[in-house]
């Protein structure tokens, strides 16, 4: 008789386990169909226009993954840029509690904290697959939360454009001089490495970013890589196109989240948001590699003039990065925290790289198959 009680009950919590977290049908990841867990509605403001597939879509597959693991019980309605708040403004509304999270970029915000930089890219940094090894595996996940605790709010990286592209510009730009007293839509660290170049940089949205190059407000403009330039139409506004984008060689998006909400969350969800988050961000890098080598070809083939930046502007671009970054350091004790565990990782990781990655890519680009 014992045993047989000993047994229901078994039963019972194998019943109960699986019927909390079942695997659905679309993609083998836990779903939430407790009728215990309560139904949450949530509002995510994003800084991209809807037009930008890719990019607004990091958000998106958050969105849709949170709701379909959840059974439809947790889910956020993502907003296009202006739509609540200006694209450039995620930040102050996660924090004051106008909406429970946004998809945006860190640097955008490196007005508030230098250190938020560390959050998406630096000149001169980490590739895409480097970001995410420092960020799942050595600390950079725990490292931008330790930032954002001050102002409420928890952050995930939530996509990856990969290495971007260099700007376009209305006129070439081949040594130093050229670059002195243009001004061009550059965010983040990297625009203040081109204002020390004589550059006058400008922060402005995607939706804006075209017609302020078309009319002539700004000479010079950078956005992501050749698929969603050519959305954005930047090739109409401007014929050079140059390579690389020093300042973004693995640029991670981020979702972030209003601190007070996300304690708010039963576990089950919270991780649940946090694997969706991890989904969109490593399909957001595929994605951008699928198309931009078409697009590309689609830009050249309409009279986009591709160069290289010279060496004379990288060395100088390079040197500036590094001289702000141990100014940073010498006034930010966050910054100063955060770079010198970033720097190991990045000497290390670079070393290993350039035995593995780095030798193979050169072989095969030097004697490619015919």
């Amino acid at each position: 008789m014992k045993r047989r009680k000993a047994l229901s009950k078994i039963a019972i919590a194998a019943t109960t386990t699986s019927t909390l977290v079942a695997c659905n049908d679309t993609g083998g990841s836990p779903s939430v169909q407790a009728d215990s867990l309560p139904k949450v509605r949530w509002q995510m403001v994003t800084s991209w226009p809807k037009s930008l597939d890719t990019i607004f879509g990091g958000a998106q597959t958050i969105c849709d993954r949170v709701s379909a693991m959840t059974g439809g019980k947790f889910t956020i309605e993502p907003y296009a840029a202006g739509e609540i708040v200006p694209g450039l403004e995620v930040l102050d509304a996660v924090q004051n509690g106008t909406v429970q999270c946004g998809h945006t970029a860190s640097y955008y915000y490196v007005g508030k904290n230098p250190a938020l930089a560390f959050g998406t890219s630096l000149p001169f940094g980490l590739t895409a697959q480097q970001q995410n090894a420092w960020f799942y595996h050595d600390g950079g996940i725990e490292a931008m939360h330790q930032i954002y605790s001050d102002f409420n709010v928890i952050s995930f990286p939530a996509g990856n454009t990969g290495a971007q592209m260099g700007g376009w510009f209305k006129k070439e730009v081949k040594t130093l001089s050229d670059l002195k007293g243009l001004t061009m839509r550059i965010p983040g660290l990297g625009g203040k490495v081109m204002s020390r170049l004589g550059v006058n940089a400008q922060v402005l949205t995607g939706g804006e970013t075209f017609l302020a190059l078309e009319r002539g407000a700004i000479d010079a403009a950078e956005w992501v890589g050749p698929y969603d330039d050519e959305k954005l139409g930047l090739n109409k506004a401007a014929p050079y196109y140059y390579y690389p984008g020093w300042w973004e060689p693995g640029a991670t998006l981020e979702v972030q989240v209003n601190k007070t909400q996300w304690d708010k969350l039963p576990t089950e969800y919270q991780e649940i948001f946090k694997a969706a988050a991890k989904e969109a961000n490593l399909n957001m890098l595929a994605q951008y590699d699928a198309l931009n080598r078409n697009a590309l070809q689609s830009l050249i083939s309409k009279g986009t003039k591709l160069a290289p930046y010279s060496p004379e502007i990288l060395q100088a671009a390079q040197k500036a990065s590094f001289e702000i970054y141990e100014e940073n350091a010498s006034k930010s004790p966050a910054f100063q925290e955060i770079y010198q565990k970033w720097s190991k990782f990045r000497s290390l990781v670079s070393q290993w790289n350039q035995i593995n990655e780095l030798s193979f890519s050169n072989f095969a680009a030097e004697f490619p198959v015919k």
